[in-house]
């Protein structure tokens, strides 16, 4: 087994033990919510009292699957806490995971469900299968806690994960188009090629006489860095406000210094709206929105 630190994803939830069980222990459903697997399929027993073994694939992209097989090892049932331990592996040539385990467990409070997990494994590939597992790693706990905070929403507020995915890929798409639109303004128009335009522009203002191209430059390296914010903080409404506010106020700067540009095609003031309209999009649909920053990614020393 791998010496590196385990995984551990913890969330609380607001809901009935018997009712966290059945989602997560129950394969149709547990596929629903769990990025991590595209199919899970549970093998028939010999014997009533036999591990359960199953079966599980795992989406890659470019029409790629991983298949892997798994068996609870040990379940655990108390009045106010329940533990579900398992171990898996997988023989596929594609897939960096040889064999791992981990558990699962629920811890009943006066708050709700206390629903955690801590698994590792061990890589294939030998040294290149550690550098792969440097992102690799991450990326799982990502999957995990994302997942965790999705069953939570579904439990408490009804949202399937099928909506919550819907949502979050409009997010990641969002951001990327504002994070896009003002890297390339920042960098095209105001770095790379000034005399497309800009440069005139700021010109007809009577501002920075003389220092007209420096400005532009870094009010182009601004507009880089802007962008790339969103890519990291898209989550946070306020970053949107700035966002909308900025927009108006470069707008209309724009048009101040050359009203004709209404006229002109893809001009200043229908980016911006576009761009505002993204902006509110994506604040309104920041509400319930599944992330994994909700979810506690280390262990309670006092554990």
């Amino acid at each position: 087994m791998s010496k590196s630190k385990p995984i551990y994803v913890e969330t609380l939830i607001n809901t009935e033990m018997e009712k966290l069980w059945d989602y997560t222990q129950k394969p149709d459903v547990h596929q629903q919510w769990d990025l991590r697997f595209a199919n899970i399929t549970y093998l028939p027993k010999e014997n009533e009292g036999d591990p359960q073994h199953f079966l599980y694939q795992t989406n890659i992209g470019c029409g790629l699957t991983i298949n892997g097989t798994g068996e609870s090892v040990k379940t655990v049932m108390k009045k106010n806490e329940r533990v579900s331990s398992l171990k898996f592996w997988a023989n596929h040539p594609l897939s960096l995971i040889v064999e791992g385990s981990g558990y699962w467990k629920y811890t009943q409070t006066s708050d709700g469900i206390v629903f955690l997990t801590q698994y590792d494994y061990a890589t294939r590939f030998g040294y290149l299968g550690k550098l792969m597992n440097v992102v690799f790693k991450p990326l799982m706990g990502w999957a995990t806690a994302w997942s965790f905070d999705c069953l939570r929403l579904w439990l408490e507020k009804g949202i399937s994960p099928q909506m919550s995915m819907m949502r979050s890929l409009f997010h990641i798409i969002a951001s990327f188009v504002l994070a896009f639109i003002w890297i390339y303004q920042g960098l095209v128009p105001k770095v790379l090629f000034q005399d497309a335009g800009e440069l005139e522009l700021l010109q007809g203002t009577g501002l920075f006489q003389g220092q007209e191209e420096l400005f532009l430059y870094i009010l182009g390296v601004l507009q880089i860095g802007f962008g790339l914010s969103f890519l990291w903080l898209g989550r946070y409404w306020w970053l949107h406000v700035i966002n909308i506010v900025a927009l108006i106020c470069l707008g209309v700067g724009a048009l101040t210094s050359s009203a004709y540009l209404l006229a002109a095609p893809f001009n200043p003031l229908t980016l911006t709206m576009a761009m505002i309209g993204y902006s509110i999009l994506m604040i309104l649909n920041l509400k319930d929105l599944p992330s994994a920053d909700h979810c506690k990614r280390k262990r309670d020393r006092s554990r």
